[in-house]
């Protein structure tokens, strides 16, 4: 499409169906001014691991005996008040185009606390459940996320090969990581000899992100950081 004609449409778009704050209610964004200024943002200290918040800057107690594949997880929020209203509209609502706003806080994020990569990919979904949502919204922010940090997203090597029950099901950290395990896979070695960094909307124990690490390097990758939009903390 023409940027003329795009923009055009975009107009149309935004007279018929405006913008509301997910927060607040307030007419002209998805998140308001007020409601970003007031979205739960995890800061430092963190674990270097996790990235949850830890007073120390060290392991936190449920990393130390962790042998996890992934290098770390990053994330500029705590799954709370307005970002939980958020993914929940962007996961279960059906508002994609909320996933341009959310990636936008991402790379605000990334400017001001770099994580390695040099590649996106997001956390897939099996195809059972692809089917009933219609999308994955961890490749619409994969996909966003890539036009504005000019980083190439590869979103259909790394494969969900065994249906399993939402995480959210499982009670402990040993359950989650069970759950997962060997759930994920790679289709081909594009990612051979690369730096991934994995794009996920939420993560509480980081095992489905460790896992999808797991297969990223079985395949060759040779670094892989998760980023994230929330922490559960």
């Amino acid at each position: 499409m023409l940027p003329q004609l795009a923009k055009v449409k975009g107009i149309a778009l935004d007279l018929l169906f405006p913008q509301w704050c997910i927060g607040c209610g307030k007419e002209g964004d998805f998140i308001c001014y007020s409601c970003c200024r007031s979205l739960p943002r995890i800061v430092p200290p963190l674990c270097p691991m996790c990235g949850k918040p830890q007073p120390s800057g060290i392991l936190c107690p449920s990393c130390v005996g962790w042998q996890a594949r992934i290098e770390g997880i990053r994330s500029p929020f705590r799954f709370d008040g307005v970002m939980r209203q958020a993914i929940y509209q962007l996961k279960y609502r059906n508002l994609r185009a909320l996933a341009s706003t959310l990636a936008k806080l991402l790379n605000d994020y990334l400017g001001t606390n770099p994580v390695p990569g040099e590649v996106l990919v997001p956390v897939p979904l099996h195809q059972k459940r692809l089917r009933e949502r219609g999308y994955n919204q961890s490749s619409l922010l994969a996909q966003e996320l890539g036009k504005l940090t000019k980083l190439p997203v590869v979103d259909n090597c790394l494969i969900r090969q065994r249906h399993t029950p939402p995480q959210a099901r499982t009670s402990t950290v040993d359950e989650r990581r069970s759950n997962v395990a060997d759930a994920f896979t790679c289709r081909d070695h594009r990612l051979q000899d690369r730096q991934v960094l994995l794009v996920d909307d939420v993560s509480t124990s980081g095992a489905t992100l460790d896992a999808c690490a797991a297969a990223l390097k079985a395949a060759g990758a040779t670094m892989v950081w998760g980023l994230v939009l929330a922490r559960e903390i």
